[in-house]
């Protein structure tokens, strides 16, 4: 009885209009959420990264409750959008798979996801245990920057597509992700010339602290 209830609303169009909207609205705020996290944690970063501040007890507890809430919204947005892509493939077939933007948006996501991973498991421990970004060894820093980067750019780049309607079937795969690449490698760029200028400043006041101390 249930089932049967349950497949008369999916072939009920209203229904699966308001459903979509519904399922749509949650998405949209979990995607807002997670921007505005990850904006005000890359501003938070550049800022102590020109202070040179130390990560403290404080610090550390909110970057774990930061990317503890990212990776909620994330999941949310693999639910929500996997249940938006079941409903347009209810509407209109196997042929919705084709669209351009929708793979763009899945391999974006996707790589929001790895990225995430290589977050939580590698760059914030690396930072909790040296206190800065400028204190890792080389690797993990470059490491973290990627990450960084790939992070602040990708979730802009699936937001301007999630709300880039005329973008469907209108362009390739590849043009949609053209400019992709770019921006991470100039995210990167822009946070390697702060943490170099940083690490120099910082090289050349602690030999000046050295000295005025012994004097």
């Amino acid at each position: 009885m249930a089932i049967n209830t349950i497949m008369s609303l999916l072939e009920n169009k209203e229904f699966l209009e308001f459903l979509r909207l519904g399922v749509i609205y949650v998405h949209l705020v979990a995607c807002c959420v997670a921007i505005g996290l990850v904006l005000t944690s890359d501003v938070a970063m550049v800022r102590n990264l020109l202070r040179r501040k130390v990560f403290v007890e404080h610090d550390n507890a909110h970057m774990e409750s930061l990317q503890r809430s990212v990776i909620v919204s994330l999941i949310a947005l693999w639910i929500t959008g996997i249940a938006v892509v079941g409903i347009d493939y209810l509407e209109k077939g196997v042929e919705y798979f084709m669209n351009p933007k929708l793979q763009a948006k899945v391999i974006i996501v996707a790589l929001l996801s790895y990225n995430g991973v290589l977050l939580h498991r590698m760059v914030l421990p690396a930072l909790q245990k040296v206190g800065s970004l400028l204190n890792l060894g080389f690797s993990a820093r470059m490491l973290a920057l990627a990450c960084g980067s790939l992070s602040a750019v990708s979730w802009m780049y699936a937001a301007m597509l999630g709300v880039g309607r005329p973008l469907a079937w209108k362009y390739s795969l590849s043009e949609l992700l053209m400019a992709y690449p770019v921006l991470i490698a100039l995210g990167f760029l822009t946070m390697l010339v702060l943490t170099q200028r940083a690490k120099h400043q910082d090289d050349y006041v602690a030999p000046a602290r050295t000295v005025a101390s012994a004097c």
